[in-house]
C-alpha cells in the first residue's frame, strides 16, 4: 500500500466510455498523473435511470475506487455529475471534481450575446443542473437546453463523421432548434459529444462556440490538485489502469475512439 499520498491515483468513474474523453484531457494536462478509470459498462447507460439509482451506482463505483488509493474523484458522468455530487461529497472526505460547473463557467466566459444551448442526456437536462449553473453564475444569460440521446449510441458505433448522413440528419433534428434561439455558445453535456464535434459544428454553425465540458473540467482538476498540495512529486509515473463491469472486449475496441489511442489491458470487476 502506498504511504505517500502524491503517489495516489487520480479516479475517474463514468457510466461507460464516454468518460474516456474527461481522461484523455487530464492526462494532456497531468501527464505524470496515475489515473484510475471506471466504466460501469453493466449498467450504461445512466441517462434514463431514477435519481435514487443514480446515486446508488455512484456510490459503488466511488467505493471501488477508493479501494485502489485515489487522492480525488472525478465524476465524468454528467448524470451522476447532475444528481449525486452533493450526495457523494457530503459522504466521502476526498476532493471531488464533477464536469458540470467548469462547463458552466467555461459557457459564461464564451458567451457575448447572453444566449446559451445546452445539449445532454435526457436525465442531464431535466436535472436543470447545467441551467442552475449557469444562473448561478451570470443569472442574466437565457440557457436552452435540448436532450440528444440518440448522440450516445452514434459515438459508441464510432459513427461520428459529418459526412455521414445518419449523423447529419440526426445534428439537424436536435439541433435546428437551438440554431433557431439564436445561441453562441453550446455546452456539449455529454462526455460522448465530443466525437460528434465536427459534426455539431458542421450543423450549428462555426460561429457558436462549443465548449467540451472534459477540456474544462481538467483544468480544474489541476487547479485543485495544485491548491491542496497533492500533486505527484516524482517523475516516471503516469500510468493508467481501466476496470468495466461488463464486456471489457467492447471497451478496449470502442474507448480508443475516445482516448485516441490503443488500449492494452482493461480488467472485468464485479462492484456489486
Amino acid at each position: 500500500m502506498k504511504s505517500d499520498i502524491h503517489e495516489y491515483a487520480i479516479g475517474i468513474f463514468d457510466s461507460g466510455i464516454g468518460g474516456l474523453t474527461v481522461l484523455r484531457a487530464v492526462k494532456k494536462l497531468l501527464p505524470l498523473e496515475h489515473i484510475m478509470y471506471l466504466g460501469d459498462t453493466a449498467r450504461v447507460p445512466y441517462g434514463t435511470r431514477s435519481a435514487q439509482t443514480v446515486l446508488k451506482y455512484s456510490i459503488a463505483n466511488t467505493d471501488f475506487l477508493l479501494k485502489q488509493n485515489i487522492k480525488l474523484l472525478i465524476i465524468a458522468c454528467n448524470t451522476a455529475s447532475a444528481i449525486a455530487t452533493r450526495a457523494l461529497r457530503e459522504r466521502y472526505s476526498l476532493p471531488i471534481v464533477e464536469v458540470i460547473t467548469p462547463g458552466a463557467r467555461g459557457a459564461v466566459a464564451a458567451t457575448r450575446n447572453a444566449r446559451v444551448g445546452v445539449i445532454g442526456t435526457e436525465a442531464t437536462i431535466n436535472s436543470g443542473a447545467y441551467q442552475a449553473a449557469i444562473h448561478k453564475l451570470n443569472p442574466r444569460i437565457e440557457v436552452f437546453a435540448r436532450p440528444c440521446p440518440l448522440f450516445v449510441p452514434l459515438a459508441e458505433e464510432g459513427w461520428y463523421d459529418p459526412a455521414d448522413e445518419i449523423v447529419r440528419l440526426t445534428a439537424q433534428r436536435y439541433l435546428n432548434e437551438l440554431k433557431e434561439n439564436a445561441i453562441d455558445t453550446l455546452v456539449l453535456g455529454c462526455t460522448h459529444y465530443p466525437l460528434l464535434k465536427g459534426a455539431i459544428q458542421q450543423i450549428i454553425g462555426e460561429r457558436v462556440t462549443l465548449i467540451d465540458s472534459a477540456e474544462e473540467t481538467a483544468h480544474v482538476v489541476v487547479r485543485v490538485l495544485t491548491d491542496k498540495d497533492l500533486l505527484i512529486k516524482k517523475s516516471g509515473g503516469g500510468a493508467c489502469s481501466f476496470f468495466v463491469t461488463d464486456i471489457p472486449h467492447r471497451f478496449t475496441e470502442t474507448g480508443k475512439l475516445f482516448l485516441g489511442k490503443e488500449i492494452e489491458t482493461v480488467q472485468l470487476v464485479d462492484i456489486l
